[in-house]
């Protein structure tokens, strides 16, 4: 086991090898994101309107 000091070297040894993302990176990710969650959703919400719709035409006739 190695001591408190060791340690917290090499956390900080391994934390500069991380390769972290520019600001363009999570720009672009997060717009994606939200892109693809606003289809889903509009997708989703179609599809509920469409089920909604037909079950009601069914139930109606009779």
């Amino acid at each position: 086991m190695a001591n408190p000091i060791q340690f917290v070297q090499q956390v900080r040894t391994e934390v500069g090898k991380v390769v972290w993302p520019t600001r363009r990176e999570v720009v672009l990710t997060t717009v994606m994101v939200l892109v693809l969650a606003a289809l889903t959703a509009t997708f989703f919400s179609l599809i509920d309107v469409s089920i909604r719709m037909t079950l009601s035409a069914i139930l109606s006739a009779f």
